[in-house]
């Protein structure tokens, strides 16, 4: 990750991998699955189901058969009660402005610029997709240049903007940095390691000194959790975690608590989420709140890793394999839910046969386990 600060984009078979640097080092990162958008600003033609005035706002159905959530204040100005602004029946333009959660449909605005005439075919329809990662965070620090190993992100940012490179994006260091992002540990120097706990409610991060703590040094504790506020603020950015965040910070009685507030909300201040440091508990755990727009990485890759995230990693390794083998015919033996992913992943099927020329060879194996995956000759 040595260099100048840029944006890498990295492209496999249905994935894209997007690396904001500054510093020398991993500043924001983000990850395209064409076959799985979040759908975060995706145009689309809803119809309003319900209108609720106890919650300040109305459902609205979606492309998909997806129920978004239209808040009072979202919709065209001047603000007036929900049930004024729309009505059971109406047809309207909506665009997606956070990605469901848990259960819970997208969050959707009908403040849209320039909206199109409603088409005459009345049914819930996406009318256009949103920005993807490479065009969002391009806009996002507009004087980063860009470079990438795929010539269709080169045309979507256009070349005063994007440059082609040979090889691939990501150097072994930002390949490692994006493979840590999936571990639920951090290992920093000293023996400092933050434990990632997400939930359902909340998001625990557990701070364990360790041998960092330095046994004898009263000066310890404090030099630990700024370091330990520091990453923890990092790995909020890089994870794209958000809602509630809870922080155990280590060594430190309960009434010394607040001292690392200071440090972490420094720490904070380069999120473009503009995360919410809301103090000390009782139990002296620092509470933390983020906006959610875009999933958080443990929601798009699952944990433990999905079998689409196995698959689309063993996709990865195949098309490199078959670049560098070109006269060799390779085959995938998976687990039967990872090779079953495949259905759901028409768009990355299709750019492995462009990029390798071959269709892909998949054979499941109910001896395999998710992660074990392999890739082997084709002599069928």
């Amino acid at each position: 990750m040595s260099g100048a600060d840029r944006i890498l984009v990295s492209a496999s078979p249905g994935e894209r991998l997007v690396a904001v640097l500054r510093d020398g080092g991993l500043h924001l990162a983000a990850i395209d699955r064409p076959d799985l958008p979040d759908g975060v600003g995706d145009l689309h033609l809803g119809r309003v189901t319900a209108v609720s005035a106890a919650m300040s706002g109305a459902f609205v159905e979606i492309a998909g058969g997806e129920t978004g959530f239209l808040p009072e204040s979202e919709t065209p100005p001047p603000r007036r009660p929900i049930g004024k602004a729309v009505g059971e029946g109406d047809w309207v333009v909506v665009r997606v402005t956070r990605a469901a959660q848990g259960g819970k449909g997208p969050r959707v605005t009908m403040r849209v610029e320039a909206p199109p005439p409603l088409p005459a075919n009345r049914k819930p329809q996406l009318l256009a997709r949103g920005p993807g990662a490479a065009e969002r965070l391009a806009r996002l620090f507009p004087t980063l240049p860009v470079e990438t190993d795929s010539a269709a992100v080169v045309a979507a940012l256009g070349r005063d903007r994007a440059r082609l490179v040979q090889g691939r994006a990501f150097d072994e260091a930002t390949e490692s940095a994006f493979a840590e992002l999936a571990e639920p540990v951090v290992e920093l120097p000293g023996g400092l390691r933050l434990h990632i706990h997400p939930t359902p409610a909340l998001v625990a991060i557990d701070v364990d000194g360790g041998r960092a703590a330095g046994l004898g040094d009263a000066a310890a504790p404090a030099r630990v959790n700024e370091a330990a506020a520091v990453e923890v603020a990092r790995q909020i950015r890089l994870r794209n975690l958000s809602g509630a965040i809870v922080v155990d910070f280590a060594g430190l009685p309960i009434r010394k608590r607040p001292t690392v507030l200071p440090p972490l909300e420094k720490a904070l201040a380069g999120d473009p989420l503009e995360p919410a440091l809301m103090g000390v508990t009782r139990m002296g755990l620092v509470e933390i709140m983020r906006r959610r727009v875009h999933p958080p990485w443990h929601e798009v890759l699952g944990t433990p890793p999905s079998p689409a995230t196995r698959l689309l990693a063993a996709l990865r390794a195949m098309a490199r394999d078959a670049a560098a083998r070109p006269q060799v015919a390779l085959a995938l033996r998976a687990a039967p839910e990872v090779a079953e992913a495949a259905t759901r992943l028409p768009l990355a099927l299709a750019e492995y046969r462009a990029a390798t020329g071959r269709p892909l060879a998949l054979r499941p194996d109910p001896a395999l386990r998710p992660g074990q995956e392999r890739i082997e000759e084709d002599r069928g």
